[in-house]
């Protein structure tokens, strides 16, 4: 991207504990709240100047694209993926991942029924009008670690390999409990890895101590850097950030972690939840989306680290 960092965000922004560099856009939500409701799960891509956010949309229960050029205002939202109470699992549907290839845009949600959530595939030309694969999910739980549901799928496509990638999650449905890892040739059947989960809580460190989940990993300079929440308790979260040479074994947690924490009486008071993070080489800097929660209120905002080295 080549859009500055309004200067208003650098001038105001509000540093988060421990942040490592990390401030966050100083004046409210980008997406969400108000008339609109909840909007959670960002998807960021960059398209040019453009940028396209792909995002939960609670009340409409259904995936939905906004279009902007600074990342903080957007255009009105597209409708891509709606429930389906008819298929007997996707009576709400969220929590996806969204990647561009020369053969067009593939998506992988979450599906939704009480007590049980699966991961959907569907594919576009646009990135705005969709097509599912069959009428069944690509990936449900089978594994004792995820009980009844797998979601917040995040998938890197690997050309080298010819394989599709994933990191999921698993475990409880109100929030899952760890993060597993799966390949596919075709983004349609999937090989779970045989020691799953790759990604746990570690249990000496507060603000992670309950459950690790949602994560985003971007490959970047012969690194997998894993962007994940972390639980303190059920209700209350932070984001961390954490790195491996091979994005299975070995992660290594950056010492400023949490790089996102809640804003006391702000709109993100109590949780900071699913990071999607992308870097602007032209301008050196990374810009982190996420959904942050006060109360009952649920909506998108942004923060962003001036300059490549998150400080490992």
């Amino acid at each position: 991207m080549s859009a500055q960092l309004p200067a208003e965000a650098i001038e105001k922004g509000i540093p988060t504990a421990k942040a490592g560099g990390w401030v966050k856009w100083p004046l409210e939500p980008v997406l969400g709240g108000g008339e609109m409701g909840t909007c959670f799960e960002p998807t960021l891509l960059t398209e040019g100047r453009k940028f396209r956010m792909w995002f939960s949309w609670r009340p409409r229960k259904l995936v939905a694209l906004v279009e902007g050029e600074d990342g903080v205002h957007w255009s009105d939202p597209v409708i891509c993926i709606e429930a389906r109470p008819e298929s007997g699992w996707e009576n709400d549907v969220n929590r996806q991942i969204v990647v561009k290839r020369e053969d067009g845009y593939h998506m992988w949600y979450t599906g939704q029924i009480s007590g049980r959530s699966e991961i959907g595939y569907a594919t576009s030309a646009d990135g705005a009008t969709w097509k599912r694969h069959g009428d069944r999910p690509v990936l449900s739980p089978d594994q004792p670690w995820e009980t009844a549901n797998v979601m917040c799928p995040h998938v890197i496509c690997d050309g080298e390999a010819g394989l599709f990638r994933m990191w999921y999650s698993g475990g409880e449905q109100y929030e899952p409990d760890a993060i597993g890892y799966a390949t596919s040739p075709d983004g349609i059947d999937w090989n779970k890895h045989p020691e799953n989960p790759i990604f746990s809580a570690d249990k000496s460190l507060t603000w992670e101590q309950e459950k690790v989940t949602a994560c985003q990993v971007v490959k970047h300079r012969g690194w997998h850097l894993m962007f994940y929440i972390g639980f303190r308790d059920v209700d209350h979260a932070q984001i961390g950030v954490a790195r491996s040479r091979d994005g299975i074994n070995g992660w290594e947690r950056n010492p400023s972690n949490p790089i996102i924490s809640p804003t006391e009486g702000a709109w993100d008071h109590d949780a900071c939840y699913k990071p999607s993070a992308v870097y602007d080489e032209a301008n050196d800097v990374w810009r982190l989306w996420y959904n942050g929660r006060r109360g009952d209120s649920e909506a998108i905002g942004m923060a962003f680290h001036v300059g490549e080295d998150l400080g490992f």
